[in-house]
């Protein structure tokens, strides 16, 4: 191809430029961050634990609050080993394990009256119940 002349590459016709586009910042709405009351309840039992976190929701529902759960939370076990005899039979052992089942429980914008009710709630033994407000 043949150098074009200065004179041609005056008469061709330039894009026109772009103009710059800015973005406009997009306002976020800020979310009221709503209370909210984590109950993690623990048993042994896994049925001891159902009743008892069926005892919380009713509770809950009867005061009209919005629930979360339960969520079942992974069951931790824990494994024990011990010989059954002391001297001589050391390679006869027994195994042991306990197994703690565990719930967990989010309640939204509890009322005062909801609170109050949950702290008198009586569950049975061995059900131990860790409530945080968030």
């Amino acid at each position: 191809m043949p150098a074009k002349s200065t004179s041609e590459r005056a008469t061709k016709p330039k894009t026109a430029a772009k103009p710059k586009v800015t973005r406009a910042r997009k306002t976020v709405a800020k979310v009221a961050l709503a209370a909210k009351l984590r109950i993690r309840v623990r048993a042994y039992e896994h049925k001891i634990l159902d009743a008892s976190v069926k005892q919380i929701l009713d509770t809950a529902y009867r005061f009209d609050a919005q629930v979360e759960g339960p969520i079942p939370l992974p069951t931790e076990i824990k494994k024990y080993t011990v010989n059954r005899s002391s001297f001589i039979y050391k390679n006869a052992r027994e195994q042991f394990e306990m197994r703690v089942h565990k719930r967990l429980i989010d309640i939204i914008n509890p009322t005062p009256k909801l609170i109050e009710a949950l702290t008198n709630l009586s569950l049975p033994s061995g059900v131990s119940i860790d409530v945080k407000m968030l």
